[in-house]
């Protein structure tokens, strides 16, 4: 699997995208994760547990197919560094 380096902010904004807000702070409180030592991802990551680690037990738990891991797609606006100029 192929995550590459999740910040917590990121690991924040990938529970957002993968599982919308109002179910991503639910799962980090209570879904319960045996591959961090039973602990849910709130406290795996107040543990010291880098959040790509937690992000990625979580995913496959879950079985979070691997398009989606990376969070939804999101394009540049036109203007926008990697934009398309005078593109309608």
């Amino acid at each position: 699997m192929q995550t590459g380096r999740v910040r917590l902010s990121h690991f924040w904004t990938l529970m957002d995208d993968v599982f919308g807000p109002a179910y991503a702070g639910t799962l980090a409180r209570d879904h319960v994760l045996g591959a961090l030592d039973d602990r849910t991802p709130a406290q795996a990551i107040e543990a010291g547990v880098p959040p790509r680690e937690v992000w990625a037990a979580l995913c496959d738990d879950l079985d979070v197919p691997e398009a989606r891991r990376l969070g939804r797609d999101v394009r540049p606006a036109p203007g926008a560094p990697g934009g398309h100029e005078g593109r309608r």
